[in-house]
């Protein structure tokens, strides 16, 4: 053993003060011995020697915020050995604050060669919000191990909140949809919201529809909307809720919904209409239907029209509008005015929202029409004197329809209008079945045929009716005398001649005449003629004395 030259005053420790320096001293005895042997053999010595050198690039990484629980991109570290040996690896792991918020993987295995290198890929998975922070560290054989790598990044969390948590909707209508309601989702997190799904949930889902424009994500800080709507398909309570299935704690948020589902109920009275019997083309009094909304919602009312057989012998009005409020009601009018006779039907219907739609109400009546019957159809007078009137003759009118016959006006025209009298008429109105007379008088103003025609107006088919009158003026001598007082006397004998006293013995009558006047209707114009009337006895043959005689010159 070889020690310095201060060996002899270390006697206990004859090569240093300690174990290091005796490991020294035993190094530089193997070394001077090499050299020595080395020397022996090589008339040039040389001395040589090896080890690793690590290098870590780049000293720290940093993360970007991240969502705590879900993994960022790696980024990466090059562990180099610049150095002349093998470095050997004894372990590469994470120390720190939060070592558990991070991951590695790598290719290094356990020794990189000299001049080698090799990469550790590092992820950020943070396990809570914050700053998280953490260290990877890498045991090897070169001076200055561990090597390490610092790690920092931040956790982020995404927070919903749903306004309002519950939508309340006013009655509806059944099958109808209400306006929409908005649910507004807000993410007051660090990080983006995620959204899985937006469903309707709960005892009634399909009586609400959802629309939102949530997307998949909502950023931090941000927020979105979702219109809600309520259709009911039945009456009643109705309940479902929205649930927004999400990251954030507290997933799924609801929105509870409630709403009531209201329906109609229509009912009319009566349920049919009859209508007297009405003649044809005039109007009926009104009758009225009642329409009434026994349910919860507004009647909807889309048409009210008349329908069937003869819907245009009826008439309709109607203050209903397109709405009756739940509890409301309404009436209709319904008239009837027949287009023709016999018997006319139709159906007054309500088309509206309630079930059962629509409402029908049957309506008939009966049109009516009177029918004129004239008997004679037409006067012949005969001859009669000028400037006398006739006695009457009457013209009975029949009503044999099953409507009033209505006479607005009867009237004398035609050529000789003036030479008719009437002198009695029918009143304005003869009752179905019923019948009148019409007495018209012959009072000639001129010789010859006169002519006119009496003409009814009414409601009849066939108005106005026209009666032909006729007759033939004469210049008839008309007698005249007191009758006798005599008993017995059966009839009288009228005598003509053209001279005084010299009437014909042969009476102008064929039979005595049973009365106290007689009209000579054979004369001729310009002639003057001579009368005496006598008495007639019962026998027929005995006959009194003449009576005064008196003439008449005919014009």
């Amino acid at each position: 053993m070889l020690c310095p030259s201060h060996f002899e005053d270390r006697r206990k420790n004859p090569c240093g003060g300690g174990s290091t320096q005796l490991a020294l001293s035993l190094l530089l005895f193997i070394v001077v011995l090499a050299s020595a042997i080395d020397t022996a053999a090589s008339p040039n010595p040389t001395a040589t020697g090896t080890a690793p050198i690590a290098s870590v690039s780049p000293t720290s990484l940093t993360f970007a915020s991240q969502a705590v629980g879900s993994t960022s991109a790696a980024q990466t570290i090059t562990l180099t050995n610049t150095g002349t040996a093998a470095l050997s690896i004894s372990s590469i792991a994470f120390t720190g604050a939060n070592p558990a918020d991070f991951v590695q993987t790598n290719g290094c295995g356990s020794s990189v060669a000299a001049g080698g290198k090799c990469t550790i890929s590092v992820t950020f998975k943070p396990t809570t919000s914050g700053s998280r922070t953490a260290a990877v560290h890498l045991a090897d054989n070169a001076v200055g191990s561990p090597q390490a790598v610092s790690l920092t990044g931040t956790g982020t969390v995404a927070i919903a909140s749903a306004s309002p948590t519950s939508l309340t909707f006013a009655s509806q209508a059944v099958g109808s949809t209400s306006a929409a309601q908005t649910i507004t989702l807000t993410n007051t997190g660090t990080a983006a919201l995620s959204i899985s799904s937006i469903a309707l949930t709960g005892a009634n889902p399909a009586d609400f529809v959802q629309t939102n424009a949530c997307g998949s994500s909502v950023a931090a800080g941000g927020k979105c909307t979702i219109s809600v709507t309520f259709k009911p398909t039945t009456s009643g309570s109705r309940t479902a809720a929205v649930h927004l299935t999400d990251n954030a704690a507290g997933s799924p948020q609801a929105v509870s919904l409630t709403g009531t589902g209201t329906v109609p109920i229509a009912s009319v009275s009566p349920t049919s209409l009859t209508f007297a019997s009405q003649a044809v083309g005039s109007t009926s009094a009104a009758q009225t239907i009642t329409l009434t909304n026994t349910g919860t919602a507004a009647l909807g009312i889309s048409s009210i029209a008349l329908t069937g057989a003869n819907p245009g012998d009826f008439a309709e009005t109607n203050g209903c509008g397109s709405s009756v409020a739940a509890g409301g009601k309404c009436t209709i009018s319904v008239t009837s005015k027949p287009t023709a006779s016999g018997s006319r039907t139709a159906a007054l219907a309500i088309t509206d929202n309630a079930a059962g739609s629509p409402q029908a109400v049957s309506v008939t009546g009966t049109g009516t029409v009177p029918v004129v019957s004239l008997s004679p159809t037409s006067l012949t007078f005969g001859n009669a004197p000028v400037d006398t009137t006739s006695s009457p003759y009457a013209v009975t009118l029949r009503n044999t329809g099953t409507a009033a016959l209505n006479i607005t006006n009867t009237v004398i025209t035609g050529a000789n209008a003036t030479d008719f009298i009437e002198d009695d008429s029918c009143s304005s109105s003869v009752a179905a079945g019923g019948n009148c007379a019409i007495a018209i008088l012959f009072a000639p103003s001129a010789t010859g045929l006169r002519t006119a025609s009496l003409t009814l107006t009414d409601n009849a088919s066939g108005s106005p009716q026209p009666i032909p009158l006729s007759g033939t003026g004469t210049h008839d001598v008309i007698l005249s005398w007191t009758p006798s007082t005599t008993p017995g006397i059966v009839g009288y004998n009228v005598f003509r001649g053209t001279a005084s006293e010299g009437e014909s013995v042969t009476p102008l009558n064929s039979t005595p005449i049973n009365g106290s006047t007689f009209a000579d209707v054979n004369v001729t114009a310009g002639a003057t003629y001579y009368y005496v009337v006598t008495a007639v006895a019962a026998d027929n043959v005995t006959q009194s004395g003449d009576s005064n005689e008196v003439s008449a010159t005919i014009p």
